[in-house]
């Protein structure tokens, strides 16, 4: 199934963050975010939720 993260990075676009914000903001790693990047599958368990504090 193929993967991709084009509304989120639109998303940051609007919110005008860099992709490095993210990593902060969500405590990823940078070798998810690269894996991100290349619209490759990650973890869930390394994806904050929408319940978790991260974006309140």
């Amino acid at each position: 199934m193929p993967v991709s993260y084009n509304k989120l990075w639109k998303l940051l676009i609007d919110k005008k963050m860099k992709r490095t914000d993210l990593i902060t903001m969500a405590d990823l790693s940078s070798a998810t975010l690269a894996k991100m990047g290349k619209d490759q599958q990650v973890s869930m368990d390394v994806i904050p939720t929408n319940d978790s504090e991260t974006f309140k």
